[in-house]
């Protein structure tokens, strides 16, 4: 009877072990699948986002020249212009010194040419771009499976901002990266399981912590985040004092300690930023819109026709905390003055994953219907639903996409990239800019240590008082009078045609004749038509 019971107590655990075994081996296989899926989908979307910045050609906000690659320029080789900002100390050089790492690789292997220096900081940005892409994709799985995933990948991929915006060198590109990543692994956002919850969530701090450290901003995302982890979390004492402090003092003591090496002295950016744009409203010196833009006109525009699809998408989902990140995020951040697209796009791709999810669901029909004549109809025609949903995501953004990075304000990137290849050859001897201030690339494009002169646009301490850019522009003929008086002869001068058409008795006056004309745009942005851009160089150049 001892023998038997005994035979039955092993087969009960045979019983208990060989499931647990299946189990652990389904679960391999899960975790296998997913891994190389995620391969998978990365490596497509390196490919498409390489691609995409290969397609970008246009100009978009100077920030993407002037406060990284600029930067990164005279960090690698010493000359490069540093706006205000940077005498003020408050950016960070975090951002711009990954750029200046490439521009070193390349000129180590003497790769340093007019087409490197112009495509390669893009190429860079594709690479975190497409890492980007990638945790839109894990966070989507993660949250609503596999099939949901994919369709917000494609509205990723497809929606026309991204398009245009993702892979431009912009320090809000990076921040938005870092936003996916770390809302992957925050585990009240994330569907992480309780194993590795306190792992997953360090990880989410840390890429919290770079992501205000590149722009102080992104803290109006990681208060919500970090609140709501706060809210669910058990070991609240821990999860402040043993998590959120060590980790965030340690990024502030690298970054500090940079940004010492960069200024040569002490500067604490993050405070330096906050007084700038939220105690003195520094920021509305650049322009204000309506407290309501955000959601009237800047999200509505970047989110263009994937806007019912977002909408409807978040109904359905009852994701409200996610949904809530994006009221919250475009609500603070109208409370600012001064506005651009820019600003809010780390939320952006959490609207697409939205779309993603209503794309995913058309066509599906709730099995309590059953499957009567009518549902079997009904699913016949789902399908074609979906294409004709796909097919108008594709009709109005693609063209958009291509319009906005091919042909839109293009000139500004067109004049530079010529006279880069001009100086190469040692046809520039010097350069002023009869332009709005930042309008177009500088050294970092040039990449020749040529005499070079802009338009100051400094913020004046002084209320009232305007600045160079604002000066010629209001009177370019009487500007550009007193301006000649203390230039030493430039042997180019760059300008729109809306101010060539002025100043054409003034450059003749001078001996300079018209070199190269660039198409611009086709419609104003925030001043007059600036339809062409033009060079003209001293006779005989």
């Amino acid at each position: 009877m001892r023998h038997r019971k005994s035979d039955n107590i092993v087969d009960d655990k045979d019983k208990i072990e060989i499931p647990n075994a299946v189990d652990r081996e389904k679960a391999a296989t899960a975790s296998s699948n997913i891994k190389f899926s995620s391969r998978r989908v990365f490596v497509v979307c390196l490919v498409m986002r390489m691609a995409n910045s290969l397609v970008v050609q246009t100009y978009f906000n100077p920030d993407e020249h002037w406060q990284a690659l600029e930067v990164a320029h005279r960090i690698a080789f010493g000359y490069g212009h540093l706006t205000w900002e940077w005498q003020k100390g408050i950016r960070s050089y975090l951002h711009p010194i990954v750029f200046s790492f490439l521009y070193k690789i390349l000129a180590l292997f003497h790769l340093d040419s007019p087409l490197f220096m112009i495509k390669a900081p893009r190429m860079l940005q594709s690479v975190f771009s497409a890492v980007g892409d990638l945790y839109l994709y894990k966070l989507s799985h993660a949250l609503f499976g596999g099939h949901v995933a994919q369709w917000a990948l494609f509205s990723q991929l497809t929606n026309w901002f991204m398009f245009f915006c993702f892979t431009r060198t912009l320090s809000n590109s990076l921040e938005t990266v870092l936003t996916l990543v770390g809302l992957y692994y925050w585990p009240c956002i994330g569907a992480s399981s309780s194993e590795v919850h306190s792992v997953s969530r360090k990880w989410g701090l840390v890429v919290a912590a770079l992501a205000c450290a590149i722009r102080p901003t992104s803290a109006i995302t990681w208060a919500y985040v970090g609140i709501l982890e706060l809210l669910v979390t058990r070991d609240r004492l821990n999860f402040i004092f043993l998590e959120v402090a060590p980790i965030g003092l340690l990024v502030i003591a690298f970054t500090c300690l940079l940004d010492r090496l960069m200024y040569g002295s002490w500067v604490l950016v993050p405070l330096n930023f906050l007084k700038f744009n939220f105690l003195s409203s520094g920021g509305d010196y650049y322009g204000t819109h309506k407290w309501h833009w955000y959601f009237t006109q800047g999200f509505p525009v970047m989110l263009f026709t994937f806007l019912p699809f977002s909408v409807a998408g978040i109904i359905m989902s009852k994701q409200w905390k996610l949904s809530g990140l994006i009221v919250w995020v475009l609500g603070l951040y109208s409370v600012l003055g001064h506005k651009e697209f820019r600003f809010v796009l780390p939320v952006l791709p959490i609207a697409l994953m939205f779309s993603g999810y209503l794309l995913a669901t058309i066509g599906k029909l709730d099995s309590s219907y059953g499957r009567t004549k009518d549902s079997i109809s009904i699913q016949k025609n789902c399908p074609s639903k979906k294409l004709l949903a796909v097919l108008f995501l594709l009709a109005t953004n693609l063209p958009m996409a291509l319009y906005m990075s091919l042909v839109h304000q293009r000139g500004a990137e067109d004049v530079m990239n010529y006279l880069s290849k001009e100086a190469l050859y040692g046809k520039v001897e010097s350069i002023v800019f009869l332009t709005p201030c930042h309008a177009t690339p500088y050294y970092s494009t040039l990449h020749r240590n040529l005499p070079m002169r802009v338009l100051d646009c400094s913020p004046s301490e002084e209320k009232g008082v305007l600045d160079e850019s604002d000066s010629f522009m209001m009177d370019p003929v009487g500007f550009a009078a007193e301006f000649a008086k203390n230039w030493s002869l430039p042997s180019h001068i760059v300008l729109f045609d809306s101010q060539e058409k002025l100043l054409k008795d003034f450059l003749a006056s001078h001996s300079f004749q018209e070199k190269r004309r660039f198409f611009h745009a086709h419609f104003k942005v925030d001043r007059d038509l600036q339809a062409s851009v033009v060079v003209y160089s001293l006779k005989g150049q």
